[in-house]
């Protein structure tokens, strides 16, 4: 069923977002906006994407409508230009120069809008000599040395899903980047183009770090620091079913209580001491291993220990604490992460399901006024 624009659901409801459609991190971002309250509006290619999910079951679809057009048509670039003229942000995650081979590029959608917010989402930027290469999650937290922290001293780097690069590094900075130019754009009638890459963002994110490698406090080597499961207590231990147990006790005063608790307080006295960190790592594992994760979990319930289990995705709703906030919420028969951040003056929702490509063609002609939309009767 067709949808059209809910108003009143979350700050940024009148603002009017045009994606065109893609993978990763383009349509995420694009889903926290529509979560947000904006209008989004999805245009889908003929055939659907090349890498994708079933589009009734890909969530980052959520709160959008969706349109069909074929850019690579005569007709296709116009109908998207005719968006363009009544959006206030655009997202596209094309290679360098497709959008503009397509007619669609940042000097066509800001000649037809001046106010418009073109935002683009790629992996190695619009510039550089990797620009015009393909690549991946992996590839870009891997050049800005993100991915070298991660992991094992005596393993290869760990993959952290595409979670760093692509979302954290990717999506979040182009809605912050978007957002900022879109208070621009209304404070002075100026549009503008937001470059976001994930090489930028992905090493953005390391800015602490950075700083203390610089001050000599980090070493430029992962599992020997104090954030990257080089130091005893802040780490994943295993439990006697199987499970684990996260520990972050960095204050004295929750370390005190973690290692009353954990029943080691007797034996090492000093954490600080370096040369025993091995020595007490060893004891802390020892002491997980004999209980359950559940045990475990009974046993630090309550406290300022810093400890806490580590649940599997499925599992995740179900935690009290996370049931209690609604952190997960189920809607057309599907759990799903809730739109995040909350707004105490103006909530945000699921409002929709997944939008289905070409399924809001009609509403959205309507609401936009782009009557051109509306396929061509044939005789």
């Amino acid at each position: 069923m067709a949808k059209g624009p809910t108003p009143g659901h979350g700050p940024l409801t009148g603002v009017r977002v045009v994606e065109l459609a893609g993978i990763g991190p383009g349509p995420f971002a694009a889903m926290l906006l529509a979560d947000l309250g904006a209008d989004v509006v999805r245009v889908d290619r003929p055939g659907g994407a090349g890498l994708g999910i079933d589009p009734v079951h890909d969530l980052t679809n959520r709160n959008k409508r969706s349109v069909v057009l074929d850019l690579k048509s005569d007709e296709g670039p116009a109908r998207v230009l005719d968006l363009v003229e009544r959006a206030d942000i655009l997202v596209e995650g094309y290679r360098p120069g497709v959008a503009e081979r397509l007619g669609v590029g940042p000097d066509a959608c800001l000649a037809r809008n001046p106010k418009l917010v073109y935002g683009r989402m790629t992996g190695w930027g619009q510039d550089g000599p990797l620009a015009d290469r393909a690549g991946h999650d992996i590839a870009y937290i891997a050049l800005t040395g993100t991915l070298s922290m991660i992991g094992r001293p005596d393993e290869p780097p760990t993959v952290p899903a595409n979670l760093v690069g692509d979302y954290a590094g990717g999506s979040l900075y182009l809605v912050v980047g978007v957002l900022a130019a879109l208070q621009h754009a209304r404070a002075h009638g100026e549009g503008q183009v937001v470059d976001a890459a994930i090489v930028d963002g992905a090493a953005h994110l390391a800015t602490m770090i950075h700083g203390m490698l610089a001050a000599g406090s980090w070493q430029d080597r992962r599992g020997a620091n104090l954030l990257d499961g080089g130091c005893p207590f802040y780490g994943t231990y295993a439990t006697s079913d199987g499970g684990h147990m996260a520990v972050g006790p960095l204050e004295g005063r929750f370390y005190a209580e973690f290692a009353r608790l954990l029943g080691i307080a007797d034996a090492f006295p000093d954490r600080w001491d370096l040369a025993r960190w091995d020595e007490l790592r060893a004891a802390v594992t020892e002491r997980f291993l004999t209980r359950t994760r559940a045990e475990w979990t009974e046993v630090f319930a309550g406290t300022d220990a810093c400890v806490a289990p580590v649940l599997s995705l499925t599992e995740a709703p179900h935690h009290p604490h996370l049931a209690a906030r609604s952190t997960f919420v189920e809607h057309g028969g599907r759990t799903q992460p809730a739109p995040a951040p909350r707004f105490s003056a103006t909530p945000v929702s699921v409002r929709t399901g997944p939008a289905l490509p070409g399924a809001d063609t009609e509403a959205v002609a309507a609401d936009w006024d782009v009557p051109g939309l509306r396929p061509t009767p044939r005789d």
